[in-house]
């Protein structure tokens, strides 16, 4: 299954409304595809600095281990030695926070989104806003 483009601008779409209804710092949204491509990206007037790079990682270090980066989160925990090898192995693209959310379709992954700019939990909720509301099942871990 494919996750068009016209979808991946939805889950932006929704998840920026969401962001702006609960009063979030400005937010960077990426949304990868199953193989990783990045399909789209937007970042909010005021983001900071490298907030887009780090919404990547979120949404790449998800789709990279199969768990969403919350469950990265919980693993770093527990196994700190393994997380950091897992972000060496796949070229230091993950961030084991909540904000990276697997998009499932049908139960198969068609992709990611990645959020940063505000808590780790509001990301993570931005997500799964946008994912929602375009339809699709969200699991960030």
């Amino acid at each position: 299954m494919a996750l068009p483009l016209d979808v991946a601008q939805k889950i932006i779409a929704g998840a920026l409304a969401h962001a702006k209804a609960s009063g979030l710092k400005p937010l960077a949204v990426s949304v990868l595809d199953a193989r990783g491509a990045l399909k789209g990206f937007a970042a909010e007037d005021g983001t900071s600095l490298k907030r887009g790079e780090i919404a990547i990682a979120k949404a790449h270090g998800a789709l990279a281990l199969g768990m969403g980066s919350r469950a990265l989160m919980k693993r770093a925990e527990t196994q700190a030695y393994f997380i950091a090898a897992a972000t060496a192995a796949i070229g230091g693209s993950l961030m084991p926070v909540p904000g990276g959310v697997l998009i499932r379709q049908a139960g198969a992954v068609i992709g990611a989104v990645g959020i940063s700019g505000d808590t780790s939990d509001n990301d993570e909720a931005a997500a799964v806003a946008g994912i929602s509301g375009a339809g699709l099942d969200a699991d960030g871990g």
